[in-house]
């Protein structure tokens, strides 16, 4: 009996995935717990397992291809057997069958089985264009006309490298671009950021003739466009101030050497500066929710737990996951989730929907193991605000006798948008958090 293996639904909030690489391919024989394939999210990455033993029947799309999830891929079965009735956009011949539908997955895919429908537009000669999701979104936002477009993709659909090539044969220059062309030389690059992919006066390079020599060009993964694009729409759609200040961190240093005279002796936590800070944070935000807060255009929505978002730096770029309730967590229970957060993110295997903005409340970034003193970190929207973490620096500290000591300050980068926070209550928060630092209070020996 055929039976169809269907993209998986990693997270309520990932409508498609990429497929990154096929380890079956048509005429194969399977076993049950096989790999079949590989595939990403925006940020994570899995591998699918065969649910079934049998042949692999056929395969319906090519490595690098956006799949709405849910959709056939492909079809295991015995030798013999029609893939056919499987193949996307094909009716669902099944339906009310006693067919096992049964997806490829890890664990907690959903077993349901969805065919694509094709989009109507009426601009298409047969009624009918099949395009992916993603290509649509291009699509839309460059004024592109899908109806004039032969789709590379299976059984002729309009994939986003389609959208693409039609920009590079199709691009103009507006005005403006052109007039610079003409005065200073530049030529346009290779894509257009204006209405139906339009080359403006922002897309212009210098030509190829005039690059310097010695180069190798990268190509741009799915993974840095996604982050390069929230980035960029972040500081588009938002006011945003940084402000900084310094706390002095001796008596957290203090704790943190006192840790590691314990776990010489057996104590099981390892606390660091960074699991401190971070609760320090959470105490301070729950004295002031404005900041514990989503910035909703129309109204400002103030979160009564704090759930916590922690930058964290991957071989596959930066991901920003959130701890759910962390304001409920001890400091030991705080430090251990944090870890083990940070550990699925670097292994591919965190939950996407974890990765949303929208599920943290605030974020903290640091990056005072670089050695970094000071910097702008860019906010999460619709979260309000981010804190930047920097680099321990020693500073002169004033004493009873008109004289000064050295002390350790660590270096706090608060930015925020304007829209929603006022500079006044933004410094304070930002006061606040180093008041919870230079008066931290933890006895590790009572854990």
């Amino acid at each position: 009996m055929a039976i169809p293996v269907i993209m998986p639904k990693q997270g309520q909030s990932v409508e498609s995935c990429i497929l990154t690489g096929w380890n079956k391919k048509k005429g194969d024989p399977v076993k049950k717990g096989d790999i079949l394939f590989s595939y990403e999210t925006d940020k994570a990455s899995f591998e699918a397992e065969a649910e079934v033993d049998g042949i692999m029947l056929e395969t319906f799309f090519a490595d690098g291809e956006e799949i709405p999830v849910l959709t056939n891929i492909a079809v295991i079965g015995q030798p013999g057997e029609s893939a056919d009735e499987f193949r996307p956009g094909k009716p669902d011949l099944s339906s009310g069958s006693d067919k096992e539908r049964v997806p490829a997955e890890k664990t907690g895919s959903p077993r349901k089985h969805k065919t694509e429908i094709p989009e109507q537009n009426p601009a298409a000669g047969n009624g009918t264009v099949r395009i992916s999701p993603r290509a649509r979104l291009l699509a839309e936002s460059k004024g592109v006309p899908v109806a004039s477009i032969k789709g590379s993709g299976p059984e002729g659909r309009i994939i986003e490298r389609d959208i693409h090539e039609y920009l590079k044969q199709n691009r103009g220059l507006t005005p403006l671009a052109r007039s610079v062309v003409s005065h200073e030389g530049l030529s346009a690059g290779s894509h257009g950021t204006g209405l139906a992919g339009a080359v403006t006066a922002d897309d212009l390079v210098l030509p190829p003739g005039n690059a310097p020599e010695g180069y190798i060009d990268y190509p741009v993964t799915h993974v840095r466009r996604i982050i390069a694009n929230a980035m960029h729409a972040s500081l588009q759609q938002s006011a945003q101030l940084t402000h900084h200040m310094g706390a002095d961190v001796s008596r957290m240093q203090a704790l943190r050497n006192k840790v590691k005279t314990l776990q010489e002796k057996g104590y099981p936590h390892n606390i660091t500066l960074n699991d401190m800070v971070c609760y320090a944070v959470i105490r301070t935000l729950q004295k002031h929710p404005g900041v514990n807060a989503h910035f909703l255009k129309e109204s400002i929505r103030h979160f009564s737990a704090v759930h916590l978002g922690l930058a964290v730096d991957t071989d596959r770029g930066l991901m920003v996951p959130a701890l759910r309730n962390a304001s409920e967590l001890d400091l030991t229970s705080l430090s251990r989730e944090l870890k083990k957060m940070a550990d699925l993110c670097r292994t591919g295997s965190i939950n996407p929907d974890l990765l949303a903005p929208s599920s943290a409340t605030f974020t903290v970034s640091n990056l005072g193991n670089y050695g970094v003193e000071f910097f702008t970190p860019v906010i999460n929207l619709p979260q309000v605000a981010i804190l930047g973490v920097n680099s321990i620096v020693y500073r002169p500290r004033p004493l009873k006798d008109d004289t000064f000591e050295f002390a350790p300050y660590i270096g706090l980068s608060l930015t925020y948008d304007h829209r929603a926070l006022d500079g006044g209550p933004a410094t304070q928060f930002l006061a606040g958090i180093r008041n919870e630092i230079e008066r931290f209070e933890w006895n590790p020996e009572e854990e």
